[in-house]
């Protein structure tokens, strides 16, 4: 059993606000579903296996942190026994944080948070951001490691029915407000909070977009935030809106990578994502924009030959 008090994380230092890898960019989160029902990829790393070697894949493409959950929160989606999500999700984080991959663990269940971070995990992800599980502030905050705050409504299976909002954007601020007070009640370190729109979440494509369209709000309250649009429905709509069709999940890579590229230069600390390398191109893309210097004297430092 590992002693949290005494454990580091190579892959998890030097820390961010939030705790989080330090690269003077917006980091690059990999989705590793190990749930044989998520709506992109479910079933294909159910396997203990399978999932070790995607999520070192995924390091080699340039993850800075790989998201192991063992519980699938596509809509409508049923919770599964505690149990069997313990047994999805520990031997993976194990076997990924002794291979020295920066693990962050996506769970609502603080048992699971407990046992993910005695595992090795280093970050604790949870898309309940507390109301799930009362117990969950209070075990990140004795584990004394980043906490990621999502908003949240209702479980996967009814969420869809609390999609309704005046003013989505004042209104998924203020519920974070309540979420982040709570936390810091409970425990957790102000210092160690993220917070997260919760794309999807008890929310319309409309929503979503809205959302996005003014990240400006999310990033004046103070804390780091991820966005985590990957391949999801809003994407799908958009690109239905535009006439691209009816992009399945893998084909939506494209997309997410332009949205990722847009919340890095919006201020996201993080994007969450199935396919790495290619938003880790658009954050770098975003990083070159945005930087105080013009490309040029980017491109300058480039050896010529290789332009």
């Amino acid at each position: 059993m590992i002693d949290v008090s005494q454990r580091t994380v190579t892959g998890c230092s030097p820390p961010l606000p939030g705790g989080f890898p330090q690269q003077g960019r917006c980091l690059v989160m990999g989705i590793l579903n190990v749930t044989p029902d998520s709506f992109s990829d479910g079933g294909r790393y159910a396997d203990t296996r399978r999932a070790v070697q995607h999520g070192l894949q995924m390091a080699r493409a340039g993850a800075d942190l790989v998201d192991v959950g063992g519980e699938s929160t596509r809509p409508g989606a049923r919770p599964v026994p505690l149990t069997e999500e313990l047994a999805r999700v520990v031997p993976v984080v194990r076997e990924l944080a002794l291979a020295g991959v920066a693990v962050s663990v996506d769970t609502i269940h603080a048992e699971v948070a407990h046992a993910a971070v005695q595992a090795g995990a280093c970050v604790v992800n949870d898309v309940s951001g507390g109301l799930a599980d009362p117990a969950m502030a209070a075990t990140v905050g004795a584990a004394q490691v980043p906490y990621i705050i999502t908003h949240w409504r209702a479980p996967s299976h009814e969420m869809d029915r609390h999609a309704v909002f005046d003013d989505v954007v004042s209104q998924v601020v203020g519920e974070l407000h309540a979420r982040v007070e709570a936390a810091i009640e409970a425990g957790v370190e102000a210092e160690r909070i993220v917070l997260d729109p919760g794309l999807g979440f008890a929310k319309d494509a409309d929503h979503d977009w809205q959302l996005l369209a003014h990240l400006g709000a999310l990033k004046d309250m103070g804390f780091p935030f991820l966005v985590g649009a990957s391949r999801k429905r809003l994407i799908r709509a958009a690109l239905q809106a535009y006439g691209a069709g009816d992009a399945k999940s893998e084909e939506r890579d494209a997309a997410t990578a332009a949205v990722s590229a847009l919340a890095a230069a919006a201020g996201a600390s993080c994007v969450r994502v199935h396919d790495v390398r290619s938003s880790l191109h658009a954050v770098y893309m975003a990083a070159a924009w945005s930087a105080e210097s013009h490309a040029s004297s980017i491109l300058r430092s480039v050896p010529p030959h290789t332009r």
